[in-house]
């Protein structure tokens, strides 16, 4: 049976149910047994993902693969020299030890091998943006729909037991009416990695370069645009942007301020701004209701109620009339536990494994975000309004 007979066929105005929690047919895994990963890409995030998996009942990093020697030699280091090294990674594909992979290579690479590593028959955590351009979105949602094997988009936030606590409570309508998103990520730095070698330039540096990257858009703004997704359960309908390469004037393709406005149905707009030049702010989400709105960080959030909502009064350290758990100019702070979306994400990837249940970030709503990335992209690039093709996304999404 294909696993997309499992998925309800959701349109580009109505995706709420590819979202929908989703147990597969296909029996289930080995319930007690340790599930082996394979990392493919060792650079910083790929690297950095191993000490979570270090952390992880049940899942260890037996094998490694990069390109670059020195990458890979880092990456095999952070399981202490207990995996194998494969500077190909379709040797690491061969190796019948490994059950699972993450892919965490360049943008433009992210298709394939994920392709490759279904077919071959591993179960695949793939990074976001899920796959560069409309073919290699189209490609590997058709081998995920066809394959028995558990794909999970690298969407981490889907995983944040604070955000999904958000979306439930806006989905019930604490916020109201939702009428807009405002979206950054804002930072201070050239976004440069340091090349030993000149040879290497292009590797280290490929999000500044258009063939290998989609940019600011791809590799920060898709988790955002993920998110608006996930709440309002549907795809924007058109886009515009601009951006430049108007600060760092050192031979970069991709731009390093993006300013992108994205248009849902039932008039929702979501801005979307990108600076390398100015950190202020950080990264934030606003979600804006008619009743009120949330206000999200990495790991925190805040809810700010409309003008009638009738704040509790009381004395908080010794100031008569204090508003109880107000953080000035942030709002009432949503206090709950949780893990570090990342770490989560993987105990999330190990238990659908296990339990054989699609994963709620997986190939289709991955390939929601990736559109929006292609749509955000052709926008700026070709400077015009781009209109989401729904002939096309149809075609991907079923």
């Amino acid at each position: 049976m294909k696993r997309r007979d499992f998925i309800v066929k959701g349109s580009l105005a109505s995706s709420a149910a590819l979202y929908a929690p989703t147990v597969l047919g296909y029996g289930t895994s080995s319930a007690n047994g340790t599930i082996n990963v394979g990392v493919i890409g060792t650079g910083d995030r790929g690297g950095g993902m191993i000490p979570f998996i270090n952390q992880i009942p049940n899942m260890r990093v037996v094998a490694c693969s990069d390109i670059i020697p020195f990458r890979l030699s880092s990456g095999l280091e952070k399981v202490d020299g207990k995996a194998k090294g494969y500077s190909d990674y379709r040797k690491l594909l061969d190796d019948k030890d490994v059950d699972a992979v993450l892919v965490a290579t360049p943008f433009s690479t992210h298709s394939q091998i994920v392709v490759d590593a279904l077919k071959a028959g591993k179960h695949v955590y793939g990074e976001k943006t899920m796959a560069k351009g409309y073919d290699g979105i189209k490609d590997l949602v058709q081998t995920a729909d066809r394959s028995d094997k558990i794909f999970q988009a690298g969407h981490q936030y889907h995983s944040s037991r604070l955000y999904t606590h958000i979306v439930d409570e806006i989905k019930k309508g604490k916020i109201g009416k939702i009428t807009a998103f405002e979206c950054q990520w804002n930072r201070n730095g050239d976004w440069r990695r340091p090349v030993p070698d000149p040879k290497w330039e292009r590797m280290i540096n490929w999000r500044m370069y258009r063939e290998f990257s989609g940019g600011l858009l791809a590799e920060l703004c898709s988790h955002q645009l993920d998110f608006a997704n996930w709440v309002l359960g549907s795809m924007p309908e058109k886009v515009m942007g601009i951006g430049g390469i108007d600060y760092w004037k050192d031979g970069r393709e991709t731009y390093d301020n993006i300013h992108l406005i994205y248009s849902y149905p039932q008039g929702v707009r979501a801005t979307f701004t990108c600076l390398t030049s100015n950190a202020m702010g950080d990264y934030k989400i606003k979600v804006l209701g008619d009743k009120g709105a949330y206000v999200l960080d990495y790991v925190k959030a805040w809810f700010y109620p409309e003008g009638s909502y009738q704040k509790e009064k009381g004395e908080v350290d010794g100031v008569s009339g204090a508003t109880l758990n107000w953080d000035e100019g942030k709002g009432i702070p949503v206090l709950l536990d949780h893990e570090d979306p990342s770490k989560q994400a993987l105990i999330d990837f190990r238990d659908n494994i296990r339990d054989n249940t699609l994963p709620i970030p997986n190939a289709k709503t991955g390939a929601m975000a990736a559109i929006c990335v292609q749509m955000g992209l052709d926008a700026m690039y070709n400077n015009t309004i781009a209109e989401a093709d729904q002939r096309l996304v149809k075609e991907i999404l079923g």
